[in-house]
């Protein structure tokens, strides 16, 4: 593992930070990063079915949409962490063609269902960033401890790496030494240097030293990971001052980006902390992870609406391309996906895949 550069306490905030350069042996890749072998509609399977599919289950119940049906669908979901306002949303036109006293079959409710949901994502396209006029692209990276904030940052490098972006990453969470050192990690693994300081330095004084470096030597991007704490709002404001004061010393416009990692399996939980954070560092942006272990995938969709903030990517398994570009469509197709076609499809898989077993055995 590597090493920090270590101080006794009175020395840490005055000492220089240091660089690990990605090994001579590194080379860019060529081939763009490959997304997951697995489709969006496997990988969402738990939020499509406790969504959709309990949905469908009531149209086989009920051949006609009524006030007891609507109150049954608000309940899923606001179950799948959509949020009451969003659900209310989602629901206003076909609560009216029933008032209307108007049949709503299954096919007509998902096409409006998609419609809204569509509505409310609209924006959340983003491209790969470029070196502007006055130096490189900044992005910030904030989120609270044990949301996946780092391998999200070194999952992104891998990409943007892929894509033939020169890439200056900066270690400023300098609180956990276990962060630095993975950040030094994912470096080295995709070919990008890392700076960063002595354990518990000043956050500001080693992003000073990565956008010093990041203008002198023309990097088209630096990603700057920052500390995870939300329990004091005020340290954390006064902190991420600090870094955006370090930044505008040498780039006035920095920062470009400032997004927000959060656990789509917290739920409701994530929506606070988007709201939190807001407060204290105007999002751009917000990074959805773990949604493939949850039924709560209607999170993003109660975080879109609410907070106006754009969707940049979703996190649907552990592998480097299971981090992927939110695209709207793709996302509400899956949550709104046929479950009978895809469970049948999903057995078939599974079936292949004992006999392919039992012959090696």
């Amino acid at each position: 593992m590597f090493g920090f550069l270590r101080t006794n306490k009175k020395e840490q905030n005055s000492v220089a930070t240091d660089v690990v350069e990605p090994s001579k042996n590194e080379k860019l890749a060529e081939a763009p990063v490959q997304e997951t072998g697995k489709p969006l509609i496997s990988a969402l399977s738990k939020s499509r079915e406790g969504l959709w599919g309990r949905i469908k289950g009531l149209f086989s119940l009920s051949k006609k949409v009524d006030e007891e049906t609507l109150a049954e669908m608000e309940a899923i979901l606001i179950g799948a962490d959509v949020g009451v306002a969003t659900t209310a949303e989602l629901l206003e036109s076909t609560r009216e063609e029933v008032k209307a006293g108007r049949d709503v079959s299954a096919e007509a409710f998902r096409e409006a269902l998609k419609s809204k949901m569509m509505a409310i994502l609209a924006g959340s396209h983003f491209d790969t960033p470029v070196r502007r006029e006055d130096g490189p692209s900044v992005v910030l990276v904030i989120g609270v401890n044990g949301v996946g904030k780092t391998t999200t940052i070194g999952k992104i490098a891998k990409r943007w790496r892929s894509e033939g972006r020169s890439l200056l990453l900066c270690a400023a969470d300098t609180f956990r030494a276990a962060a630095v050192e993975q950040l030094i990690m994912w470096g080295e693994r995709v070919g990008a240097p890392v700076v960063y300081g002595a354990e518990n330095a000043k956050p500001a004084t080693v992003v000073f030293d990565g956008i010093t470096r990041g203008q002198k030597e023309n990097f088209d991007v630096v990603m700057i990971d920052t500390a995870g704490r939300l329990h004091n709002k005020q340290n954390l404001m006064s902190e991420l001052e600090g870094i955006k004061n370090s930044l505008q010393r040498h780039q006035a416009s920095a920062p470009h980006e400032v997004w927000l990692v959060v656990d789509g399996a917290t739920g409701q939980n994530a929506l606070i902390q988007a709201r939190e954070f807001n407060n204290i560092a105007k999002l751009t942006g917000l990074i959805v992870t773990k949604l493939d272990g949850t039924a709560k995938g209607g999170i993003v969709l109660a975080i879109a609406r609410e907070l106006q903030i754009p969707i940049r990517f979703i996190g649907v398994g552990e592998g480097a391309e299971d981090l992927r570009p939110f695209v709207p469509r793709e996302f509400v197709d899956a949550i709104l996906g046929d479950v009978d076609s895809y469970t049948l499809q999903e057995a078939e898989v599974s079936a292949n895949a004992a006999k392919r077993r039992q012959r090696r055995s």
